[in-house]
């Protein structure tokens, strides 16, 4: 049971508690009447708002609609004025532009084109609106002038800046082919980069809109002439710089001079001085065709449209291509004509330009691709011809050779080196320098089947086979013309002395290594022939010697008189030695030993066989008294006769 003073305390707790609660409820009451009230107050501001938003909608959408209609009037009255305008401004394009595209397009092409540009629309839009209109004629009249005028601003820009290259810039460019840098640095630059400018603006537009091709036939025909000019040029520079000094100018590389023939000393059988700066022009002349060839192209691309380069270039080039393959046909048929004469020295004039031709044929190749089989068939064409009339030549130079006739007029009379052997030696020594050349020459004309696998190896063989050829058939020929010689002792030493030279010429010239390639013991076989012919020569001088031998000589005591018969004898032998010797010395004095080592090897030999045969005479009877007068005899000591040797085979002495 709770205190009743507790329950007191307890009492006015929830009584405080329950008056707290009721003023919070009367609070929440008064907020719920207020919040009532502003409720009532927003909804009559929003149904008022509502009802006013109603009204002005009524009001603006026909005025939104009547702005909308107005806008789109007034769109439509300014594209009406802009086509107007548009429309107008066609037809005083003629007077606005008239008077430029009278005066031309030069030094002002940009503007010319705009013009142009303006011209064209106009044309157009009068064809399609009102072709009858004479605006349309007017328009048409100026854009054919203008297309006129820019054909003719084309033909005088490439008239006016296609200058000639002077031959000095072709060999420079020529002689930097293997120099990259200098190379680079001699591109030739055809056209300022203005004029190329203005050159190519002109071809797109007579292209894209003139409809003209003629240009590109313009183009080729100035570049033509500039081309064949430059390269006619070029010879005419060695021309004269051969006839004043004999040599072509080039300050690049001055010294250089790929390819020419004349880089040998030995002078070739008759070859001149022209003839050389002849062959050396030409080779030049066909470097300098594909140098500037290569150059026009690269100039072509950027003028003429792609699917008409090929053609233009091809027409381009023609002229100067012919010009160089008919310059070629007439040295081969010089060269053929020289054949039929037995002048095998014009052959000579066909390997070095072959050689050059072959070696360029690649970068030709190159230059020509895309053009017609005509144009490509050109420098092929040229190159069979030249390699037939040189192994025709070839041939009928080993034939003519074996069958040069024995004229005796024509022999040497000191039995030195006949010109046959001579020429035919030289002219071989000039296929050292051709080697590949005259080997490709005798294997274009096989027809074995060796030949259709033809290598380098194959055509030094077929080389070697034809010197080795050339040799014997001059052997033969040698010993047919010795036989003119009544002497032995002269037929030998002339055999000797071309036997000699043929040998020390393949020796010096290396031909022998190129002979020893079928022919193994040439060298050895020639050095016997040498020998042999020697031999010979010196049973001349048994005549002389026999008189002194031993043979038949009479035998004697010392201090015994001598009968008649003995003495006699003694005589005859000293005698037939004066006389023979004399005679012989006298004969063989005249005749010529060029060779020095080989005289002089003959010389000590002769010496050494009548010293030892004369002294052993000598001392044996020149103390005998065989007669009243010994020096009617006895009329030579040792010394004299090898002097009077000495002076065998030179007759300065």
């Amino acid at each position: 049971m709770i205190p009743p003073q507790e329950a007191s305390v307890r009492r006015r707790e929830i009584e405080d508690k329950l008056k707290q609660e009721e003023e919070t409820l009367s609070f929440i009451r008064d907020s719920l009447e207020k919040s009532d009230q502003l409720t009532k107050n927003m909804v009559s501001i929003l149904s008022s708002f509502e009802s006013r938003l109603m009204k002005l909608e009524n009001s603006i959408i026909p005025v939104h609609k009547q702005t909308e209609n107005l806008q789109r009037l007034q769109e439509n009255v300014e594209k009406t004025l802009s086509c107007l305008d548009h429309v107008i401004s066609y037809y005083h394009v003629a007077s606005d532009t008239e008077k430029i595209i009278r005066e031309g397009p030069t030094g002002r092409l940009e503007e010319y084109l705009g013009c142009m540009a303006k011209i064209q629309k106009a044309v157009e839009y009068f064809q399609d609106n009102n072709p009858d209109s004479p605006e349309l004629n007017r328009v048409k009249f100026l854009f054919e002038r203008g297309k006129e005028s820019l054909e003719s601003e084309f033909r005088s820009l490439m008239t006016r800046h296609s200058k000639v290259i002077s031959p000095v810039l072709i060999l420079d460019l020529i002689s930097g082919e293997d120099d990259m840098e200098a190379q680079e640095d001699m591109t030739l630059e055809h056209l300022s980069e203005s004029v190329l400018h203005d050159v190519i603006r002109i071809s797109r537009w007579l292209v894209e809109y003139g409809r003209n091709q003629d240009f590109m036939n313009v183009y080729y025909q100035i570049r033509s002439s500039q081309l064949d000019r430059s390269i006619k040029g070029l010879k005419e520079h060695f021309r004269k710089s051969s006839s004043s000094s004999g040599v072509p100018y080039s300050p690049a590389i001055p010294n250089k001079r790929k390819d020419t023939p004349t880089k040998k000393p030995v002078k070739r059988p008759g070859r001149d001085d022209m003839l050389d700066m002849e062959i050396d022009a030409y080779i030049h002349c066909v470097s300098a065709f594909v140098k500037l060839a290569q150059s026009e192209y690269q100039l072509l691309t950027d003028i003429i449209p792609e699917h008409h380069q090929k053609k233009t270039f091809d027409s381009l080039i023609q002229d100067a291509l012919d010009g160089l393959m008919m310059e070629g046909e007439n040295i081969v048929s010089v060269a053929r004509k020289a054949i039929i004469r037995h002048d095998y020295s014009a052959v000579l004039t066909v390997f070095p330009i072959l050689r050059h031709l072959k070696q360029t044929k690649p970068e030709f190749d190159q230059v020509l691709q895309g053009t017609a089989a005509s144009t490509k068939n050109k420098l092929p064409g040229l190159i069979t011809s030249m390699e037939t009339t040189g192994a025709k030549a070839l041939e009928d130079f080993a034939d003519n050779i074996k069958n040069d006739p024995d004229k005796e007029y024509n022999m040497p009379k000191d039995g030195t080196v006949h010109e046959l052997t001579s020429n035919a030696i030289l002219f071989l020594q000039q296929l050292l320098d051709f080697q590949e050349t005259a080997g490709a020459m005798l294997a274009s004309q096989e027809t074995s089947s060796s030949a259709t696998s033809y290598n380098s190896e194959f055509s030094k063989r077929l080389l070697s086979t034809y010197i080795c050829k050339v040799l014997g058939n001059l052997q033969l020929n040698l010993l047919s013309k010795s036989k003119v010689y009544e002497d032995p002792a002269l037929r030998a030493i002339f055999l000797h002395n071309n036997y000699n030279y043929i040998l020390k010429s393949l020796e010096k010239s290396e031909l022998i290594h190129l002979v020893a390639v079928t022919q193994k013991t040439a060298e050895r076989s020639y050095r016997d022939h040498i020998e042999q012919q020697i031999q010979t020569y010196q049973r001349s001088w048994l005549k002389v010697t026999d008189y002194i031998s031993e043979k038949n000589l009479p035998v004697f005591q010392p201090g015994v008189k001598l009968r008649d018969k003995e003495r006699q004898m003694i005589k005859e032998r000293f005698k037939g030695f004066n006389d023979g010797l004399e005679e012989l010395c006298k004969i063989q004095k005249a005749w010529a030993i060029p060779d020095t080592e080989q005289r002089d090897k003959i010389r000590q030999a002769q010496k050494h066989i009548v010293k030892e045969n004369y002294g052993a005479f000598l001392h044996r009877y020149a103390s005998v008294p065989f007669t009243k007068n010994p020096e009617k005899y006895i009329k030579y000591r040792v010394e004299q006769v090898e002097d009077m040797i000495e002076r065998l085979f030179d007759t300065s002495a």
